[in-house]
């Protein structure tokens, strides 16, 4: 095995603190009888697992930086944000985010690789670079947070945003490496922006990390409200709204739409568990699952993995037992 992989395996193992999974916005992927999970850490940090429960840390996606990450968010501390996986043509796709904390100085760029199984001959994950950038002074949105959603017709498109002017939608090309030409752009979910604040500054907009989930002839965008990362004083809780059309309008259960500030709640901390948020959603063998992560206040407000259960009311809205917060107790091997 190499040195790297040896690090940041001890990385993992230190913290695990209570035996649980670590991580900070997961997300999760299935390729044969092996669930692989994903999250923003040194070169983008992995497990596997065979029951999604019992988890294995596989060390890291990147041995060093992304190719771009320095000459795209200089300030760069070698954390890469935010991951998303997909598979498409033949090839798994790792999209992920490099910023300077708080600042739209951002990028999304995306690796390939013909399987996830880092224990195959095939393994090789190789950089494509940039997706998208966002440069202060040029752009008021932040290019972090990326999620591919498929449409009916086999279209990517990718959503992205933290704060700002909120959450974006673009078209992909037909590899899913860059913007479709000529570029489609919206802004699909939004938080009121005060009036002259400077373009520099991120807050008091709090909405993030987007995840688009089909579902019964619908698209569902979740979103995150409030602040990670504040320990106790975090107030991360997840929205969502939904539409019969991957562009929008996303509307919540009043019918307001999310551009104007709409979201209907789907599951906020508790006494327990703070910042529960980043979610990613998922159909595994016939079972529809949120992966997200949750502050857990015993443990000094520490990171954990949270899998729950996604029902559907009569109406078709996505419903998650908190109950579900204490019920799941992952296991790091």
């Amino acid at each position: 095995m190499k040195k790297w992989m040896l690090g940041a395996g001890l990385l993992l193992a230190q913290l695990a603190q209570a035996g649980q999974v670590s991580v900070h916005d997961p997300v999760m992927a299935k390729q044969g009888d092996t669930y692989y999970l994903y999250s923003t850490g040194p070169g983008i940090t992995f497990y596997s697992s065979k029951d999604m429960l019992n988890w294995r840390p596989e060390g890291r996606i990147f041995p060093g930086h992304p190719a771009a990450a320095a000459k795209a968010a200089p300030g760069f501390d070698d954390h890469v944000w935010a991951p998303d996986i997909q598979y498409h043509n033949g090839k798994y796709l790792l999209y992920y985010s490099v910023s300077a904390f708080g600042k739209n100085t951002s990028a999304i760029g995306v690796t390939t690789s013909k399987t996830l199984d880092p224990r195959s001959p095939d393994y090789k994950w190789e950089d494509q670079g940039i997706v998208v950038q966002s440069v202060p002074g040029r752009d008021n949105w932040n290019a972090i947070d990326s999620n591919v959603v498929e449409d009916e017709n086999g279209t990517g498109w990718m959503t992205f945003g933290s704060f700002w002017s909120g959450i974006k939608l673009v078209k992909l090309n037909e590899d899913w490496t860059r913007p479709a030409e000529p570029q489609t752009w919206s802004t699909i979910a939004a938080r009121p922006r005060p009036a002259f604040v400077k373009d520099e500054n991120g807050a008091p907009e709090e909405i993030e990390a987007p995840f688009i989930f089909r579902k019964n002839g619908w698209y569902y965008l979740f979103v995150s409200w409030g602040l990670c990362c504040q320990k106790e004083k975090s107030t991360y809780h997840v929205v969502v709204g939904r539409s019969r059309l991957v562009t929008g309008p996303y509307v919540d259960k009043e019918g307001k739409d999310m551009a104007l500030g709409g979201g209907s709640l789907v599951v906020q901390g508790n006494a327990k568990w703070k910042a529960l948020g980043h979610n990613s959603a998922y159909t595994f063998d016939g079972k529809d699952v949120m992966v997200l992560h949750a502050y857990e206040t015993a443990d000094k407000y520490l990171q954990k993995l949270k899998v729950m259960d996604i029902r559907w009311d009569s109406a078709g809205w996505p419903v998650v037992d908190p109950a579900d917060l204490d019920k799941y107790q992952s296991v790091q091997k």
